[in-house]
């Protein structure tokens, strides 16, 4: 099978322009400069990270850098790696700036053979570009360029790290411009970004829960864990700016609607609307899951690294041996077990236990005996259980009452019928709430009549579905959102009591 040359070449011209960004990275490794120590300048890591640096301040909307700014970033950077004073640094900046944007305003350029056209061609580039002018202190800030934007997207591990932050960014810029089919193509790589993104924070979990096995790897981690956080919060607020943008964009075109052109445009829109909406989910996902992460995961790593020091640890070996096998002076000896030792604790009377509540007593003498009190016998146990019963039965007929006619009602409802009707009393009886929490309890209730054997048998409340099994076959009371504050000591969730009769309610 014979290769196709013209496969080849095609798009020469595109990659060499796409080469053709190294250079300035390149002349400025040909730049022969020494420090105050006579130590060689690396122009070529500096010009990087001068790239980087910009980079960074197109992410946070930071449009006010120059080489003052670069210069300080560069000097914060240093720590003692090149031997400079202020000027030097600001000398280093200016000298990079200069090689990224020439000072004569040509652009950077180079000249090759294009085996494509088969004749000399030339591609112009631009990696700096003037963004402000600040007249009053005669500065002139910077900013990437697209070129600019491009070199750095060269570098693989940046590209991965912030995929979905270049998208948001070329995502903009296409916007701005009405390219909207390229911008459909943009927000389909987002999506392909957030998915790998996706799949990153999941090995990342594992490896959380599989790796952890000292301090210094949990601090690792949850440093990564931190950044992927901080990432995730920044574009999460890009997308709901450039959701704004969109339905800004959306919202304009709607009124120009005049040719058939105009409403393809407003079609697109609102595509690249609904798409853009649907990547902003998936990513909001992502940053749930990177707080879930940074909370469970990490915790659970690190609660799972402190027993694991626990179990190995070895009281004998550690402590035992060392201490007996080796005399110890009596200082040291005691520094090796200080960690095992309480605090010092010292007893004494506070003087603020004379404003504390004391117990007052008349001055008779009490003859009784103090101590526990006995339980109920079986027959004082029985008389109790009766008269519950009948409490309970009471509260049954009373709501009875209260719906003569009705299917069912409310416990706000008895509520209201017991203080209009003069029932008030029953209110203040913790017996009153605790029917209705055992009746929840046991809901749904089969009624029917019950002899009084039955009655025993059901309990507390055989008289209660002795009352209710007058008018209904079944029982059922189910729990409502609202709380009802009875009174100053009782408060109780709103219950629906619902009479079926053949399992239909009456």
């Amino acid at each position: 099978m014979e290769i196709d040359s013209r496969n080849i070449t095609a798009s020469y011209r595109e990659r060499m322009q796409r080469l053709a960004l190294f250079d300035p990275l390149y002349r400025l490794e040909n730049k022969k400069t020494t420090d105050k120590s006579g130590r060689p300048i690396d122009y070529y890591s500096l010009g990087l990270l001068t790239l980087l640096f910009f980079f960074e301040n197109m992410l946070v909307r930071n449009r006010k850098t120059g080489v003052r700014e670069l210069a300080r970033f560069l000097q914060s950077i240093n720590q003692g790696e090149l031997d400079l004073d202020d000027s030097g640094f600001e000398k280093l900046a200016r000298d990079i700036i200069e090689v990224f944007r020439p000072p004569s305003g040509k652009r950077n350029s180079r000249t090759f053979y294009n085996w494509d056209t088969r004749s000399w061609d030339t591609v112009y580039y631009t990696i700096l570009k003037t963004d402000r002018f600040d007249t009053r202190t005669n500065t002139q800030y910077y900013s990437l360029d697209e070129d600019g934007l491009e070199l750095v997207f060269a570098t693989r591990e940046y590209f991965s790290e912030f995929q979905v932050s270049i998208n948001q960014l070329l995502l903009r810029k296409q916007l701005e411009r009405g390219q909207f089919w390229g911008a459909l193509r943009q927000i389909d790589e987002m999506r392909v970004a957030v998915e790998s993104l996706q799949e990153r924070i999941t090995r990342m979990r594992h490896e959380i829960q599989r790796n952890i096995v000292s301090e210094q790897i949990y601090q690792r981690y949850r440093d990564t864990v931190e950044e992927i956080h901080l990432r995730l919060s920044r574009e999460d607020r890009e997308f709901e700016e450039l959701q704004a943008f969109v339905r800004e964009t959306r919202e304009r075109l709607s009124y120009e609607r005049r040719t058939a052109k105009d409403q393809q445009t407003y079609q697109l829109i609102i595509r690249i609307d609904g798409e853009l909406s649907q990547v902003h989910h998936q990513h909001g996902l992502l940053l749930r899951e990177s707080i879930e992460m940074k909370t469970i995961a990490l915790q659970a790593a690190q609660e799972s690294l402190y027993y694991a020091g626990i179990k190995s640890f070895n009281f004998q070996k550690e402590f035992g041996d060392r201490l007996l096998s080796t005399p110890l002076p009596l200082t040291a000896a005691r520094q090796l077990v200080k960690p095992l030792l309480f605090l010092e604790r010292h007893q004494t009377w506070s003087l603020l236990t004379v404003f504390a509540p004391q117990r007052l007593e008349g001055r008779r003498v009490y003859g009784g005996q103090e101590g526990f009190p006995e339980p109920l016998d079986e027959h004082q146990l029985a008389q109790e259980q009766q008269k519950l019963r009948q409490n309970y039965q009471y509260i049954a007929e009373l709501i009875m009452g209260a719906i003569p006619e009705a299917n069912g009602t409310t416990l706000q409802e008895i509520v209201h019928y017991c203080r209009t009707n003069g029932y008030e009393h029953i209110l203040d009886s913790r017996h009153f709430y605790e029917f209705w929490i055992l009746l929840h309890q046991r809901a749904p209730l089969e009624l029917q009549q019950l002899s009084s054997e039955a009655q025993e048998a059901e309990g507390l409340l055989g008289g209660v579905m002795e009352a209710f099994g007058r008018r209904a076959r079944r029982l059922t009371v189910q729990e409502r959102e609202q709380v009802l504050k009875v009174t100053d000591r009782y408060s109780i969730k709103d219950m629906e009591l619902v009479l079926e009769v053949d399992n239909n309610v009456i």
